[in-house]
């Protein structure tokens, strides 16, 4: 499933909707009926001369040049009934008019410009964060992001999925703090991660590779007088040809296991988040856990649970999975819907949500 997206919108690069273009016209057309319905005493056609900016938001210099000129005639042309204009109003017309194609061009040049900075930063953090596939060996997959700082792609969460030499891995972080500011350490952790897959034959020394990747941030950022960078993660892996997963966790969040339509936290020894150089000598503990094929494993941040309604109250997650898991569209999908509806827009914190499948384990049909 691809990351969801923001869109640019309307005045920051994405093209005005159709409405807006039609807008200066219907309100040109109507003025003229207007005026031409109402006595000759009352003049309306100098709402005329409003026109042309508005157009100027909607058309770019060439359309609010023709849109100017127009007004310009209805108004300079009194055999037209439109309006008795003087040489002096005209003049103010006219300069409003060219005022109007100015930043009509200004506007244009700014959203091509708006286009191509979003363009590259979009491919810029889409090869830090790339889609999680739809499968990786045995595994069906299934993410959802989504960032707390507008406009952005990517923020302090972060999740991967890779397949190695022992098996399916995967990786569910939270970085401290959020938006651009944690890209630079989001990265670093999945670059670190990545090779870990390849190289690490036990989940507990990908940990300690995060880990140690991290104090090396930290200790390497020296525009900070205490520099400290720390994240929560959850590992899991599925090694080949068994019925079980394998979960390390560092101070994040329980992942939830769905069996048909029953939930359950999975309980784990919890060890400290990665980057405070707490584990010392002693790695993280290693949890075994049986499952069955068709069992689907839910890593989420704590941007998810720690979501509130109106009243402050946190979001259920684990209370309302079984509602969701009936829904037909997906369950990712189903989720932030559900959490976008409980906190009356969606939260205010970054939000990541990893599903995955063991439909393909031994002994599945």
């Amino acid at each position: 499933m691809r990351h969801g997206r923001e869109e640019p919108g309307w005045l920051r690069g994405e093209p005005p909707p159709r409405w807006a273009r039609f807008a200066p016209a219907v309100a040109l057309v109507l003025l003229v009926l207007a005026q031409l319905a109402t006595p000759g005493d009352v003049e309306l056609g100098y709402f005329l001369a409003g026109l042309p900016p508005v157009a100027a938001f909607a058309y770019g210099a060439g359309g609010t040049a023709v849109f100017a000129a127009l007004v310009l005639l209805l108004l300079g042309v009194p055999g037209l009934g439109i309006a008795h204009a003087s040489g002096s109003d005209l003049a103010t017309v006219a300069t409003v008019g060219l005022l109007s194609v100015v930043i009509a061009w200004v506007r244009r040049r700014r959203d091509a410009q708006l286009v191509s900075v979003r363009t590259v930063a979009e491919a810029a953090q889409l090869a830090v964060l790339p889609p999680v596939p739809e499968r990786v060996g045995p595994v069906g997959c299934s993410g959802l992001y989504r960032a707390a700082q507008r406009g952005t792609l990517v923020g302090g969460d972060l999740y991967d999925v890779r397949a190695g030499p022992y098996g399916v891995r995967a990786l569910v972080g939270d970085v401290q703090g959020h938006g651009l500011a944690a890209v630079a350490t989001v990265a670093s952790l999945l670059g670190a991660f990545r090779e870990a897959v390849l190289d690490d034959a036990e989940l507990n020394a990908v940990a300690a590779r995060l880990d140690r990747r991290l104090l090396a941030d930290a200790a390497a950022d020296a525009s900070v007088e205490h520099p400290e960078l720390f994240a929560t993660a959850i590992l899991l892996e599925v090694p080949p040809g068994r019925d079980l997963v394998r979960i390390v966790s560092c101070g994040h969040p329980p992942a939830l296991r769905l069996r048909g339509f029953s939930v359950e936290e999975i309980d784990v020894e919890p060890g400290p988040p990665l980057g405070l150089g707490l584990a010392g000598p002693a790695p993280p503990a290693v949890t075994e856990l049986p499952v069955l094929p068709g069992d689907r494993l839910l890593l989420h941040t704590d941007g998810v649970t720690e979501a509130r309604d109106a009243a402050g109250l946190f979001y259920p997650l684990t209370a309302r999975l079984p509602m969701l898991a009936r829904e037909p569209g997906g369950l990712v999908g189903a989720v932030w819907r559900d959490l976008a509806s409980y906190t009356d827009g969606g939260p205010r914190d970054d939000v990541a949500l990893l599903l995955l499948s063991l439909d393909g384990l031994p002994g599945a049909r």
